[in-house]
């Protein structure tokens, strides 16, 4: 009987580990997101405010040779 709490013992303990390694991971993974989230958002923000002038406008626009 003992044996076999020693055992269960052992289980818990490696089960706990193993859970606070996977914690870590899972924590640091979402740092990850957040800091990419974050950096995708200022690219669309700036994006954004370059859109306007992506476009020529049609004063500026040459016509097409074959006019």
């Amino acid at each position: 009987m003992k044996e076999r709490i020693v055992e269960l013992e052992t289980r818990v303990a490696f089960q706990d580990k193993t859970i606070q390694e996977l914690s870590d991971i899972v924590a640091g993974q979402q740092q990850q997101i957040d800091k990419l989230t974050r950096g995708f958002e200022a690219m669309q923000i700036e994006l954004k405010s370059l859109a306007p002038h992506l476009v020529a406008g049609r004063s500026d626009e040459t016509p097409p040779p074959h006019y």
